[in-house]
C-alpha cells in the first residue's frame, strides 16, 4: 500500500496563493510514478486539477490553467500544487494522487481542504 500524505491546505481570501505538498512514501518508486491533483467540491464530483508524468509533462483543467502549477522533486518523493489567485469556486477538498499513468491513478491521500472566502 502505497501512502500520499498531503499538506498546505487552508483558508485564503480571493486573489490569494497557497502551496499543496504531497509526499510519498520511501516504499514507491516515485520517480517512475505519474502523480496528480484532484479536487472535490461540497455536493459535486472529484475532478481533475492537474497532472505530471514521470518526464515531467503536465496537463492542468481548464478552469485552473495559468493559475496553477504542478512540479514535483523526486529526491523528495513530493509532489507540489502552487495555486495563484485563487477563487471562491477553487473551494475543495484536494487529493494527491499516484499511478502507472495519468489516466491510471491507484493510489490516494486522504485529501487538504482549501477554502477560497469572496
Amino acid at each position: 500500500q502505497v501512502q500520499l500524505v498531503e499538506s498546505g491546505g487552508g483558508l485564503v481570501q480571493a486573489g490569494g496563493s497557497l502551496r499543496l505538498s504531497c509526499a510519498a512514501a520511501s516504499n514507491i518508486i516515485f520517480n517512475i510514478m505519474a502523480m496528480g491533483w484532484y479536487r472535490q467540491a461540497p455536493g459535486k464530483q472529484r475532478e481533475l486539477v492537474a497532472t505530471i508524468t514521470s518526464g515531467g509533462s503536465t496537463n492542468y483543467a481548464d478552469s485552473v490553467k495559468g493559475r496553477f502549477t504542478i512540479s514535483r522533486d523526486n529526491a523528495k518523493n513530493t509532489v507540489y500544487l502552487q495555486m495563484n489567485s485563487l477563487k471562491p469556486e477553487d473551494t475543495a477538498v484536494y487529493y494527491c494522487s499516484a499511478g502507472p499513468f495519468t489516466s491510471v491513478m491507484t493510489y490516494w491521500g486522504k485529501g487538504t481542504l482549501v477554502t477560497v472566502s469572496s
